[in-house]
């Protein structure tokens, strides 16, 4: 599962960065933690995003419940743009390989 949670910062950039690398920290923290990133937009510079990855949508939902995650990362991730940040994988491919497509564990119903 990956989360993309993307900001524009206007002001103080190194503010930011501190408080990012402070939620990116507790976040990694967290069991079922598997990557994560803060990027740059190299277009404009304003734009930024922290990219995290997942074992799964539980596990993701688990470390948001964390004391250190709800002090660091939360605050930070309210003040992300306001559009859909969590994203299940649903193909891959390795360098060279072929294409893996796996079903979604959405549900079929409106109610999940």
């Amino acid at each position: 599962m990956l989360v993309t949670n993307r900001f524009v910062v206007d002001d103080d950039a190194e503010a930011f960065t501190a408080r990012a690398h402070a939620a990116l920290a507790a976040l990694a923290a967290r069991p079922g933690y598997l990557r994560g990133q803060l990027v740059r937009a190299l277009d404009d510079p304003r734009h930024w995003c922290l990219v995290t990855e997942w074992e799964s949508v539980g596990a993701y939902r688990r470390a948001l419940g964390g004391f250190d995650v709800k002090v660091t990362a939360v605050p930070l991730l309210a003040e992300s743009v306001d559009e859909p940040s969590a994203y299940e994988a649903l193909a891959s491919a390795p360098p060279g390989g072929d294409v893996v497509v796996v079903a979604s564990d959405r549900a079929a119903g409106p109610y999940r």
